[in-house]
C-alpha cells in the first residue's frame, strides 16, 4: 500500500488525475472503475483539461462504483447524470462504453447480476478510483458488508444518509438504498487508488490504512490487495 500525503484538496486532484492519465496513456484501452461525490469532482475537470490538451479517451470502459435505487438516470442527483455533467459530456469517451447501474430497473437483483456480468466481458476492470466514507464505507459497502459480496442491493446507513443529504434539499430526499459493486468486485480490480481529503475522514484513513482488516471498517480489506495507492490531504492524514 502507497500512501501519498498532499497539502490539499488540489493538490490530491492533481495526483490522482496524473495516476489516471499514465494509465490512460499506457493502456488507451483501459477499463476504469470510476466514483462519484464531492472527492473527485476536480480529478474529473483535469481529466477534461488533458482532453482539451489531447488526450485520447475514445478507447476507455468505464463502470461506475454505485447507483441510488429510485433515481432514474435523468434524475439531477442520480451519479450518471452527475457523471455525464462532470465528465462524459465534455470528452471523446463513447457512451456505449460508459456504465452505470440503472435506479429503476424493475428487477434490482437482475441488474446486479447483469453488471458483474458486463465487468468480466470487458476483461475486469484495470484500475479502481475510490472515495471514502467518513464511516469508512468504499462504494457504498457500509461496516458489515461481507468482504466476499459482489454487485448487490444495499441499505444505506444512518450515518452515510446524513452526509450525502448535502446534495438535496432536505434528508428526506435522500435514496435509502443503492446499487453498489460488492468488496469482492472492487478488489479484483487490477490497481485501486483512493482518494480522501479533510480531517472529517481522517478516522477511515487510519483504520483502512492501519487498523484491523474486519467488515466493520470495509476499507480496512484494502490492506489484502496487492497494488494500492491512497492520495490524502493533510488533514484526512491526520491520525496516520
Amino acid at each position: 500500500m502507497n500512501v501519498v500525503v498532499v497539502n490539499n484538496f488540489d493538490r490530491m486532484s492533481e495526483e490522482v488525475a496524473k495516476i489516471m492519465i499514465k494509465q490512460i496513456t499506457q493502456k488507451p484501452k483501459s477499463v476504469l472503475g470510476l466514483a462519484t461525490g464531492s472527492s473527485p469532482l476536480r480529478v474529473y475537470k483535469l481529466l477534461v483539461e488533458y482532453h482539451n490538451r489531447g488526450a485520447d479517451f475514445s478507447g476507455l470502459t468505464t463502470f461506475n462504483l454505485d447507483e441510488y435505487v429510485g433515481l432514474s438516470k435523468e434524475h439531477p442527483q442520480s451519479y450518471r447524470q452527475y457523471m455525464n455533467e462532470n465528465f462524459f459530456s465534455h470528452v471523446n469517451i463513447k457512451p456505449e462504453n460508459t456504465f452505470v447501474p440503472s435506479g429503476v430497473t424493475e428487477d434490482p437483483e437482475e441488474e446486479c447480476r447483469l453488471y458483474e456480468q458486463s465487468i468480466k466481458q470487458a476483461g475486469g476492470i484495470d484500475m479502481q478510483i475510490l472515495g471514502i466514507g467518513s464511516n469508512a464505507h468504499i462504494g457504498f459497502n457500509e461496516p458489515g458488508t461481507p468482504f466476499d459480496s459482489i454487485t448487490q442491493v444495499v441499505d444505506l446507513s444512518e450515518s452515510t444518509i446524513k452526509d450525502n443529504a448535502r446534495f438535496f434539499d432536505t434528508i428526506e430526499e435522500v435514496p435509502t438504498k443503492a446499487i453498489s459493486m460488492g468488496i469482492k468486485t472492487i478488489m479484483q480490480a487490477k490497481e485501486i487508488v483512493l482518494m480522501a481529503n479533510g480531517g472529517s475522514k481522517a478516522k477511515a484513513i487510519y483504520g483502512a490504512v492501519m487498523g484491523r482488516i474486519t467488515p466493520e471498517v470495509p476499507a480496512s480489506v484494502l490492506q489484502l490487495h496487492p497494488s494500492v495507492t491512497i492520495v490524502v490531504d493533510q488533514a484526512a492524514a491526520s491520525k496516520l
